[in-house]
């Protein structure tokens, strides 16, 4: 669902009048589409979506993060004609996808440590909701990872937009058959994990976080997922090149105690999983060549 500016201002107006003022457009996304304005005084944000879950899933996170983690408040959720909207306090700084390998270098171990930090917060409130889990509610964390082959509510025909490339469409396949091998040796050990910290949702400034935005990916399973995540996409950020990401990791792992149970094969679980995850999205979206470089990139985890 996407609203214009003019729809924006029509509909801040409609909901508060003269206390909503400078509207101006901050961001839209695939799920979403966002304008900055200041209410009362206070700078805020109000997104627009069809999916309420991903503003539900940012309303919790804003109580439950701890401070080293900044989750902008969400204030109101409602709805509108069209789908629902959400409005959030304002956190500012620079885009973590924008930075350049020195500030890069700084932020890294904060980022990692802020992460390692999130799994100490009390996870029952959100441990059995669906929205949280992969691909549904499901029995156990393997099962969840192998849901990636299943059909999706937001991408619907991805399997048969995929069957059109036979290339891609083979390469996904080995993937799940690598993912259907390894997959029930996992733990369950589960924590949260946001699932989509670059796409301009991390914010920094002078080497410290300003706010962790977006959690509608967010899940309750392996917290490593984010590891994964960070070196998954790390190839696609040239600027970031000369650091040794796994390195990093290391380091950060071996000053909090030890390198996690299992991490490498947890790690390419997760590995596995994005890339499946992400050739399915893209046939879905119909980025043809952004599939065909994550189909390459799959058959270094298989």
């Amino acid at each position: 669902m996407t609203i214009d500016l003019l729809g924006a201002v029509r509909f801040l107006n409609s909901r508060f009048g003269s206390r909503a003022k400078d509207i101006a457009p901050v961001g839209a996304g695939d799920w979403s589409t966002a304008y900055g304005f200041t209410l009362d005084g206070q700078e805020m944000v109000i997104r627009f979506g069809a999916h309420v879950e991903d503003f539900q899933k940012d309303q919790v996170m804003g109580s439950l993060a701890p401070p080293m983690v900044p989750v902008p408040e969400v204030t109101l959720i409602g709805e509108t004609s069209e789908g629902f909207y959400a409005v959030s306090r304002r956190v500012r700084g620079g885009h973590l996808d924008e930075l350049e390998a020195g500030e890069m270098r700084l932020i890294l171990p904060v980022l990692i440590d802020a992460l390692s930090g999130l799994q100490q917060v009390n996870t029952g409130s959100i441990s059995h909701g669906g929205e949280w889990r992969l691909g549904g509610r499901r029995a156990s964390w393997s099962e969840e990872l192998l849901s990636v082959t299943g059909p999706r509510d937001r991408l619907p025909g991805w399997r048969e937009r995929l069957d059109l490339f036979p290339a891609e469409s083979k390469i996904f396949d080995s993937g799940v058959s690598a993912l259907q091998r390894l997959a029930p040796r996992l733990p369950e050990y589960r924590g949260i994990a946001h699932c989509d910290l670059l796409n301009r949702n991390v914010l920094v400034d002078r080497g410290g976080l300003t706010g962790i935005i977006d959690w509608g990916n967010a899940i309750y399973g392996d917290p490593l997922y984010d590891m994964a995540w960070l070196l998954y996409w790390w190839p696609w950020y040239p600027q970031w090149q000369e650091i040794d990401l796994q390195q990093v990791l290391n380091e950060v792992w071996e000053r909090q105690g030890g390198f996690p149970s299992q991490m490498e094969e947890r790690l390419r679980c997760c590995l596995l999983h994005i890339g499946l995850d992400h050739i399915a999205y893209c046939a879905f979206r119909q980025r043809t060549e952004d599939m065909r470089r994550n189909a390459v990139q799959l058959l270094d985890y298989i």
